[in-house]
């Protein structure tokens, strides 16, 4: 077990261990290192330690734990200091060891540390010793455990079985019960059969008489059907008859009237004095203008349309403007931003509305345009020029729809021209009754 490294008897230094130093001695031995590792300097500190001078006591017992054994273990001079420094810090077990009595009261696993450090003689069996007393230890610790476990693991069977015993007489009485139970389930499934048959038989009686009943009223919706055609046809013959009746009396109070105002004409011209006197003018109706018919010299949007004028082509709208009691609604910024974008919307409205104005001026047309008001960061103060209506829409409200309400407000008949480029104003002006034309074609005309 203990073998002579050349030392004399009493050399404890001589002595070396023939098995691994035991985890709990190691552990001690480490953490006597790491306390006297402090109270050296850097030069008295091995060189693979001096990394760890720094380091607190702790963190140097943690990463150099290694390192410190290995150096204790081959660096006699450092063993020495440590040594030293042990023997400063416990000086009463360093002289116990020393005189080769260690107190008896004393942890087996300090003696053994201290025994490694300082190298008394005798050493190795106090390093031995105890490393057996800490496996025995370990070992009635660990037999404790056994037992405390066993008898744990006894009272847990005796509880199992307990349990089960009691799980075993409930699963016993729940089974009778399952068993009456299933014994009254079967009865009533029996008795249910005897219902779903009946149920079937009278279903298929049910369906007899759904099918009778369903080819009885295919008939009589077939007969209502009928019926309802030729009351359509009674219908639209008597709406025709109506139409006719009240076409006829409209016609018939329009030639009275006119009959009535020719015969008012007649004693007129024979008192001139009452003429004179009432200064009422002269006949100027006669029953053949009542007619509906194109005269001479006159035109509706729909002949302007026939002509062969090109799409873009002025004179178009020219002539529009020529008809009687004709409207132009403008759309001011569609209009202004297709022929000069580039100016300041003030300027847009400035340049357009005289233009508006020379041309209000020369067709007589009544001209209204219309701005977003949406556009605009503040109210517009301006002065409408001459035979030019100037709106601006509402808050909410878009150019667009206010240039529709204003082709509804138009009665139907009359001659209403809207420019504007946007699709879906032409569109519902077109449906409205009005004649949409490109803001290009207003734009050739200004200029």
């Amino acid at each position: 077990m203990v073998e002579s490294a050349g030392g004399g008897p009493g050399d404890g230094a001589a002595e070396v261990l023939d098995r691994p130093l035991p985890d709990g001695v190691r552990r001690r031995v480490v953490q006597i290192v790491s306390d006297g590792f402090g109270g050296l300097t850097v030069g008295e500190l091995p060189a693979q330690l001096r990394q760890y001078a720094r380091f607190a006591p702790n963190r140097r017992a943690k990463f150099a734990g290694n390192a410190m054994a290995a150096a204790l273990e081959t660096d006699p001079l450092f063993r020495q200091r440590i040594g030293e420094k042990f023997r400063e810090a416990q000086p009463e077990l360093s002289g116990a060891l020393d005189a080769g009595s260690p107190p008896p009261a004393a942890d087996p696993l300090d003696v053994a540390a201290a025994a490694y450090v300082l190298r008394p003689t005798g050493w190795v069996k106090l390093v031995t010793a105890a490393g057996e007393e800490a496996l025995r230890a370990d070992a009635e610790r660990a037999d404790e455990e056994n037992r405390a476990e066993l008898e744990r693991l006894r009272e847990e069977l005796a509880a199992a079985r307990d349990h089960t015993r009691t799980e075993t007489e409930r699963m016993r009485t729940e089974l009778d019960a399952a068993k009456k139970e299933a014994d009254s389930l079967h009865r009533k499934l029996r008795a249910a059969l005897s219902d779903v048959k009946r149920g079937e038989a009278a279903l298929r009686k049910v369906h007899a008489e759904m099918d009778a009943v369903r080819t009885e009223g295919q008939a009589q919706v077939s007969a209502a059907e009928s019926e309802t055609r030729r009351l359509k046809s009674r219908l639209g013959e008597a709406e025709a008859a109506l139409e006719a009746t009240r076409k006829a009396a409209r016609e018939g109070r329009s030639v009275e009237d006119m009959r009535v105002r020719l015969l008012l004409d007649t004693v007129l011209d024979a008192a001139q004095g009452l003429r004179r006197e009432l200064a009422l003018p002269p006949v100027s109706v006669r029953p053949a203008e009542t007619v509906d018919a194109v005269e001479p010299g006159r035109m509706t949007p729909k002949d302007i349309a026939a002509r062969a004028l090109s799409e873009n082509d002025p004179a178009i709208l020219d002539q529009l403007l020529a008809l009687p009691q004709a409207h132009l609604v403008v759309d001011g910024y569609n209009v202004t931003k297709t022929g000069y974008p580039q100016m300041p919307l003030e300027k847009q409205r400035l340049r357009l509305l005289g233009q508006l104005s020379q041309l209000a001026a020369q067709t007589g047309a009544e001209v209204t345009c219309v701005f977003d008001g949406a556009e605009l960061a503040a109210p517009v103060l301006l002065a409408p020029p001459r035979g030019v209506r100037v709106l601006f829409s509402k808050p909410g409200v878009t150019a667009d729809e206010l240039i529709r309400q204003l082709v509804r407000a138009e009665p139907p008949g009359r001659p209403v021209i809207v420019a504007s480029t946007d699709r879906e104003v032409a569109d519902g002006v077109a449906r409205a009754g009005a004649r949409p034309v490109a803001s290009a074609m207003l734009l050739k005309r200004l200029s």
